[in-house]
């Protein structure tokens, strides 16, 4: 369930009380719900949510009205897969070692922001090191601590000992701290206390680590990890407490193992095959492949000294992920958008679109994964994704038209979250 948004407020811009009422006046309002542009339009926000859409038409006198008319205006952006807790991405594979719990909140809290003025007002946290770092910031930003997108956390990673979601490179004799290693398990009744335990310390759902990591040492993309016994353990954990579960998977038998164990989503899915795309279609799953990702790896990871093996397994993975992709969006799979950001600077999300288009989405497709789709991959389409009365008065607006040219959706002028201004 959707967590109350709470006020923030905006620096150096006008603030409006969400128990009030403003009007937004839409020059362009894209409707990704039906998949058309609708021209001059009224949107009436009560108490943080929409009201009513019409066309437009001059608000009572003394209302506030936010005047948009000359821009395109969408839902606010989802990004299905981030990282906000946690350092980054860097030369040193034991950057996570060298930063406390609290140097990570003020990390967290500017990578927050940072999201948010890039226009995506929800996102779904699938990890940090730091096992419930994003699930405190996600209680920060509820209570309005910290300014930042609505937050689905998943804590700490499922992942076996020494697997995709552990930080590896070290010598042998290194003591990782414990709160690293909270999702670390050995067999399907392991998973499923790890996975009771990161309910218990209040996950939105569950992120496993089904086959080793491009940015993992000593592991590999195309190779499972977790058994079928042990995703299928922690999705029946999480059924029960009316949740789901994501698996980070690049290898194609990892990939339909976690199909088959029940899960929602598959992240990454590099080395997709065409049974993985039949299957992903056939359970209804939803795939989110961050395509961009590898263009960034390997141009900073070349120039900053990534390590050898990280830059080989990136190049593996690569173009084959781009070509599941287009696979994958012909089948008629559920592609919603994911970038992995935090491997590259957050802020930079919406990158990621003009990839999709390059690589088969229209651009009405390519937003659509980044509002409804993704909104339906939450579980929460009654309160984020769209604009239609009842949803959360979550909106950005652009000075271009994106469907016309995507990459607009680069360049935010304005966002909106909860019915108030943030920038």
């Amino acid at each position: 369930m959707i967590r109350p948004a709470m006020i923030l407020a905006a620096l150096a811009l006008p603030t409006f009380a969400q128990a009030g009422t403003v009007y937004v006046h839409a020059g362009h309002l894209v409707d990704p719900e039906q998949g058309r542009v609708l021209d001059d339009r009224l949107l009436r926000i009560e108490d943080g949510r929409v009201a009513a859409v019409t066309p437009w038409a001059q608000p009572p006198a003394g209302t506030t009205v936010i005047d948009w008319s000359g821009l395109w205006v969408l839902p606010g952006l989802i990004d299905m897969h981030v990282h906000l807790a946690d350092a980054g991405q860097s030369a040193n594979v034991l950057e996570p070692l060298l930063h406390s719990q609290g140097e990570i909140a003020y990390i967290a809290a500017r990578n927050a922001r940072t999201t948010l003025d890039a226009g995506f007002t929800t996102v779904h946290d699938v990890g940090s090191f730091r096992g419930y770092a994003n699930i405190d910031l996600r209680d920060a930003v509820d209570r309005g601590d910290v300014q930042g997108p609505r937050i689905s956390a998943v804590g700490g990673y499922i992942t076996i000992p020494g697997g995709g979601g552990e930080v590896t490179g070290m010598a042998p004799d290194v003591t990782v701290p414990a709160d690293m290693r909270v999702g670390v398990v050995t067999d399907a009744a392991d998973t499923a206390r790890k996975v009771n335990g990161l309910f218990q310390h209040g996950a939105d759902s569950i992120k496993l680590i089904a086959t080793g990591a491009v940015l993992a040492e000593r592991t590999e993309p195309g190779q499972q990890e977790l058994t079928e016994d042990e995703m299928r353990a922690a999705v029946e954990v999480a059924n029960a407490r009316g949740s789901w579960v994501t698996a980070h998977a690049h290898g194609a038998a990892g990939i339909k193992a976690a199909l088959r164990a029940g899960v929602r989503g598959i992240e990454h899915a590099s080395l997709i095959d065409d049974e993985g795309i039949a299957l992903a279609k056939a359970k209804g799953a939803f795939l989110d492949m961050d395509i961009y990702n590898g263009d960034y790896i390997a141009e900073i990871g070349k120039r900053d000294g990534w390590t050898p093996a990280i830059l080989r397994k990136n190049d593996e993975t690569t173009e084959a992920q781009r070509q599941g992709f287009s696979k994958a969006l012909r089948a008629g799979v559920k592609l919603a958008f994911g970038t992995d950001a935090g491997v590259y600077p957050h802020g930079l999300n919406a990158r990621q679109f003009r990839y999709m288009v390059r690589y088969g989405m229209t651009p009405m497709q390519a937003i659509q994964s980044a509002t409804t789709v993704a909104a339906q991959m939450l579980g929460w389409s009654k309160d984020v994704g769209a604009l239609s009365p009842g949803h959360w008065g979550d909106m950005v607006a652009v000075a271009k038209d994106p469907l016309a040219d995507v990459s607009a959706l680069e360049t935010i002028a304005h966002v909106m979250k909860g019915g108030e201004l943030v920038r």
